[in-house]
C-alpha cells in the first residue's frame, strides 16, 4: 500500500434553511488509495473521540445536540451498510474523524444593491473522515465535507446536513472486493 493525499480539513457544517436547500452548500469529495482491495476490511474500531467546537453559548450546536455522538452514530451506519462490524480487539482499519470551523474564512460575493464585488466573512465548516489500515497505519481512505456556517442552527438541520455529508463520503468508499469507487 501506498500512501495517497487526503485534505484534512477540520470544522462542522452546520446552515439553516428550508429542508430543499438545507443541504445545497455542502461539498463532498472522497479519495481512496488506488491500490487497496477493500475486501479485506470487514471490521474496525475508533480512534478514541474528536473534539468538535468549543461553544458554551450553543451559537453553531444546540446545548442538547452532541454532534460527536451523532456523527459516530452516521459513520457507523454507513460502515456497517457495507457489512462491516466493530472489532475494538483485532480490526482491519480504524476510524478517525475530526470537525471544526474557520471563523476566519472569506469570500467574494455580490451586493445585491450594488451589483460590486465585495469581501465578506463568510464562516466555513468541515468534516473529515479518515479510515487507516490498522496493520500498516496507513490511510487507505479519506473523505470531507465542506460547508458555510451560520448562527443558532436547530437540531432537525443540523442532523440533516450531517446525515448529508457522511453519506455523501460514503457513496464514494469503495465496495469489497473492488480498489475502485
Amino acid at each position: 500500500m501506498s500512501k495517497f493525499p487526503v485534505i484534512l480539513c477540520a470544522a462542522m457544517l452546520f446552515i439553516a434553511g428550508c429542508a430543499s436547500s438545507v443541504t445545497k452548500d455542502i461539498m463532498v469529495d472522497a479519495q481512496a488509495d488506488p491500490k487497496v482491495d477493500f475486501k479485506g476490511y470487514a471490521t474496525y474500531t475508533w480512534l478514541g473521540s474528536a473534539a468538535i467546537v468549543y461553544d458554551p453559548d450553543g451559537k453553531w450546536e444546540p446545548p442538547q445536540f452532541d454532534a460527536d455522538a451523532e456523527i459516530k452514530f452516521l459513520i457507523d451506519r454507513e460502515l456497517r451498510r457495507r457489512g462491516m462490524s466493530e472489532d475494538s480487539v483485532n480490526p482491519d482499519m480504524i476510524v478517525a474523524f475530526a470537525a471544526g470551523i474557520d471563523m476566519a474564512s472569506m469570500e467574494i460575493n455580490i451586493d445585491p444593491k450594488s451589483g460590486l464585488e465585495v469581501l465578506e466573512n463568510v464562516p466555513m465548516g468541515a468534516l473529515t473522515v479518515i479510515l487507516v489500515d490498522a496493520n500498516t497505519g496507513l490511510a487507505i481512505w479519506g473523505g470531507v465535507a465542506t460547508a458555510e456556517i451560520q448562527q443558532s442552527p436547530d437540531q432537525d438541520t443540523i442532523k440533516k446536513r450531517l446525515d448529508f455529508a457522511v453519506t455523501g463520503m460514503f457513496k464514494q468508499l469503495p465496495r469489497s472486493g473492488s480498489s475502485m469507487y
